[in-house]
């Protein structure tokens, strides 16, 4: 069942009431998303809150026209441009598909019902956006306080699970730096680590 692991996800946070669950699995379509495609592209406003059932994507925005990648994101996790999707408007970032996803999504007014007509739809929308923020937090400060070698290790300690499945360069990409960097930083960090 596509729902499963999104309810299991949830009951994480509250005891789901039956009426809960119904309009949770009513509220949440399921998506396919290809390798290479867009959950969400710069300039458009985000739509649907999506839950990661299967698959792995990457947030990115263009700095000085190249690719910035700031996080990634894994099965079990939510997915979204929350400040695009609360406000309605434009957003400045892309969330792309590194691997074929199965996402389950939802839309503004689908959350906005949850919120109205539920006892928990409130804690989870906000336990769920707390999470976010400490992420995005996270993220600012190590892009200002941390050196390229920092943030490689940042990558590694946080993604430990996933560095078989992101390509070298968006490795580099998240890092900062270019890939025959990466492959520097990577050798310095194998021998301070022996």
């Amino acid at each position: 069942m596509p729902y499963t692991k999104l309810l299991k996800q949830l009951s994480k946070i509250t005891v789901l009431e039956d009426n809960e669950i119904t309009i949770l699995k009513n509220s949440f379509k399921l998506l396919s998303l290809s390798k290479g495609k867009y959950f969400l592209e710069q300039g458009k406003v985000n739509k649907h809150i999506g839950y990661l059932n299967k698959g792995l994507v990457r947030y990115f925005v263009y700095k000085d026209d190249n690719e910035a990648t700031f996080e990634f994101t894994k099965e079990n996790e939510f997915i979204a441009d929350y400040q695009s999707f609360n406000n309605q408007i434009p957003s400045s970032q892309n969330i792309q598909a590194i691997e074929d996803c199965e996402i389950l999504i939802i839309n503004y007014a689908n959350v906005k019902k949850i919120f109205n007509n539920t006892k928990n739809g409130n804690l989870i929308g906000r336990i769920i956006i707390e999470h976010r923020f400490d992420v995005i937090v996270n993220q600012l400060l190590a892009i200002y306080m941390q050196s390229h070698e920092e943030r490689y290790k940042r990558f590694i300690n946080k993604y430990a699970d996933l560095t078989q499945r992101i390509p070298q360069y968006l490795i580099a990409s998240y890092v900062g730096v270019k890939p025959e960097s990466l492959s520097r930083i990577r050798k310095r960090s194998l021998k301070s680590t022996s």
